[in-house]
């Protein structure tokens, strides 16, 4: 109680940090839980409070994004939000909106997207713990030993509190006249209520004591060990999904704190025990994401564009085994898209011949020879023409044609015989 302003303020329940009490007599008096058990419940509450910014990470949130909590913008000091986007709501994005919600500041501080951070972090993770993962692994065998006879002291606890009720209810029941039946039969009825729970604590004793005794088979043991040694595999488990990835994650690494560059996205990760590392990650550029076609189908799309139509391209792009950027076929529709976006024109008809460019069909044709001959002067360096790639349309410039050699060639062409071949048999006819 204190005066304020001429005026009586009582303030009740003030609450100090435990590092300020005057007095703090630990294990006085016995409890439910030991004194670790209860430093280690407070840290996590403390962890797992949100929107209290700090240290805390907050606690695990549903979503993609495996780095919620723990980034912290470099530019502003405050935490990373995490926004999805996309037609499913699964792309994940981190950005800094602190200013902007405490401020009303126009601009943000960064942004950024999540897949390539989480899959940096997550192979850095992965590379430090390998050292340690066999460790981890028996650490884990222990663990479940202990969780196991945990378990059965509570179980032994709650026996002998059921015997005790059990034990009480009995003595009530002898100490009541059995001429008031109506008080008779309810301590009767509570009476075997407590032996009920008495067989069932006992049965789930005997439980976990012929659980324990089977312990872990060699083959359980044999694959722990495997996944310590192969935390990549233990990672990628179709079991492991991303809330056990959000752990580990949270086990290892305190806070990650991000600055945003014109070209790169630079982290700084602070491990739990207090090392730090820098990384550096390609920031995404436009058109450059996940689904990205290789370079080579889009040199050879703006190439073939110049030849073949919408429908000829993706039939040509099929013969050669080349996909998507989602690996799936070509379709007409696929390609006028892919066009578009990287703005190449459409074929249109006559523009060869704007060009000056011929096919090998019309080349043979106004030479007056086969196909097969257009082709033998191109392999012997006659004739001068260019193919996009195997299957590919020829191209042959009209020029060309008028050259002597190549009227030479595919006049002496049309009216020699065909080479000899050793291996053909030769027919000579009486």
């Amino acid at each position: 109680m204190r005066i304020e302003a001429g005026r009586k303020v009582v303030v009740r329940g003030h609450r100090r940090q435990l590092e300020h009490w005057e007095v703090l007599i630990r294990g006085h008096h016995e409890g439910y839980i030991d004194w670790d058990t209860f430093e280690h419940n407070q840290r996590v509450i403390a962890d797992n409070t949100n929107m209290r910014g700090g240290m805390a990470k907050g606690a695990l949130r549903r979503g993609e994004a495996l780095l919620a909590g723990l980034l912290r913008c470099a530019h502003c000091g405050r935490k990373l939000h995490v926004g999805y986007t996309g037609r499913r709501g699964n792309t994940a994005r981190y950005h800094c909106r602190g200013a902007f919600i405490n401020h009303g500041t126009p601009q943000r501080c960064i942004a950024f997207g999540a897949l390539r951070i989480d899959q940096a972090i997550a192979a850095e993770v992965l590379e430090t713990l390998k050292p340690i993962g066999v460790e981890a692994s028996l650490r884990a065998i222990e663990q479940r030993a202990k969780d196991d006879q945990s378990r059965r002291r509570q179980l032994e606890l709650a026996l002998e509190q059921a015997r005790f009720e059990a034990a009480r209810a009995q003595r009530q029941f002898d100490a009541v006249d059995p001429d008031n039946r109506l008080v008779a039969a309810e301590l009767e009825r509570r009476w075997n209520e407590r032996l009920a729970q008495i067989s069932q604590r006992q049965a789930e004793i005997d439980a976990l004591a012929a659980h324990d005794d089977r312990g872990l088979t060699l083959q359980q043991r044999s694959t722990l060990l495997a996944l310590g040694a192969d935390l990549p595999r233990a990672w990628n488990h179709p079991e492991a999904g991303n809330e056990v990835r959000k752990r580990i994650l949270r086990t290892v690494i305190k806070e990650i704190v991000a600055k945003v560059t014109d070209a790169r996205i630079e982290l700084i990760i602070h491990w739990q025990g207090g090392d730090h590392t820098e990384l550096s990650v390609v920031k995404n550029r436009s058109g450059r994401h996940r689904w990205t076609t290789n370079v080579e189908v889009k040199v050879l799309i703006t190439e073939l564009a110049r030849q073949l139509n919408d429908a000829g391209i993706a039939s040509l792009l099929n013969r050669l085994g080349h996909r998507t950027g989602k690996n799936q076929s070509w379709t007409e529709m696929r390609v006028r898209s892919f066009r578009g976006d990287h703005h190449i024109p459409v074929y249109k008809v006559g523009e060869r011949d704007e060009r000056g460019e011929l096919t090998l069909e019309q080349a043979a044709n106004l030479l007056s020879v086969s196909k097969m001959t257009v082709l033998r002067l191109i392999s012997s360096g006659t004739l001068d023409a260019s193919q996009a790639c195997k299957g590919a349309p020829w191209v042959i410039k009209a020029a060309e044609l008028q050259r002597s050699e190549v009227q030479r060639g595919s006049f002496g062409a049309s009216r020699r015989p065909l080479p000899e071949d050793p291996q053909q048999i030769p027919l000579e006819l009486q």
